[in-house]
């Protein structure tokens, strides 16, 4: 068979595996024929292959749903930073504000220790 340059290795090993293949089944089936032996191999590989697909179109999927989680997340997680700093920024201007009131000229109250 040719292939290209650098893929020998690869073609043999692929041969190897169908070749081991026809092996098993000629094993459980018997002597049934070539032919057949080989087509019943290349279904079970398109099955395999079928599966595979299956498997991977889940997993893409998966992802794509890891994915929006993730991007909510961060939507959440930043909303949450802003709020935050939106309440500690009140709570700094509240504090200057009673510290400007209790400094203030005239102002002679005593702050309690606490």
């Amino acid at each position: 068979m040719a292939c290209d340059e650098g893929q020998e290795h690869h073609l043999a090993r692929l041969a190897h595996e169908l070749d081991q293949r026809i092996a098993r089944l000629r094993t459980s089936f018997g002597e049934i024929g070539d032919m057949r032996l080989t087509v019943m191999a290349a279904l079970l590989i398109s099955d395999e292959l079928a599966e595979a697909m299956q498997r991977m179109h889940r997993f893409e999927e998966n992802l794509a749903e890891m994915q929006q989680a993730r991007s909510a997340s961060a939507d959440h997680t930043q909303k949450t930073n802003e709020a935050i700093i939106a309440a500690l920024n009140a709570a700094a201007e509240r504090i200057e504000r009673v510290t400007a009131a209790l400094n203030a000229p005239g102002n002679s109250q005593e702050i309690p220790a606490g």
